[in-house]
């Protein structure tokens, strides 16, 4: 099968949602206007279909320069320690289109943005409690290195806060 990128549109929010509320506790859970929000203050939003059928999601991304209105805590810790990055907030893949490598294709759509942007590296955080050793796993492969450690308000989680440089 042969996948594209392209920007995420208005039309792919319903089965962007869906997929999110899919992964969670990978990714944390939103509802259609929070959804909505994010894409529309995201630096970076691109979903993956294949070339067959352009409109069904196979996975995407959403994510954030420095100055973003944008409150995730793990956003604002690299925002108050540095302000050239490109914070990558969720990425998920649908389940049937996993180990396929549209994890590491929508991740080459993040770093050619950060380059296009001039920024020096790409940052994110992988959940941690609960645990989620094949992400951090896949994380790893792609050059990321863990930089800090966060436990979320209200000790609902925690997540290690990754950072992989821009080449």
């Amino acid at each position: 099968m042969t996948y594209a990128l392209r920007s995420l549109n208005p039309l792919d929010l319903p089965q962007v949602l869906t997929l999110n509320n899919e992964a969670v506790p990978a990714v944390y859970a939103l509802n259609a206007d929070l959804l909505a929000t994010l894409v529309a203050t995201a630096t970076h939003s691109v979903v993956v279909t294949t070339v067959e059928d352009v409109h069904t999601v196979a996975g995407f991304v959403i994510g954030f320069a420095p100055s973003a209105e944008y409150a995730s805590e793990s956003y604002r810790w690299f925002e108050a320690r540095s302000s050239d990055f490109l914070y990558v907030d969720r990425i998920v893949v649908a389940p049937n289109a996993r180990s396929q490598g549209l994890g590491e294709l929508l991740y080459a759509s993040v770093f050619q943005a950060a380059r296009e942007a001039h920024a020096t590296e790409v940052v994110c955080e992988v959940n941690t409690f609960p645990p989620n050793p094949q992400l951090l796993a896949f994380h790893s492969r792609l050059g990321f290195t863990t930089v800090g450690e966060q436990t979320n308000t209200g000790d609902t989680g925690a997540a290690a806060l990754l950072t992989a440089l821009v080449s």
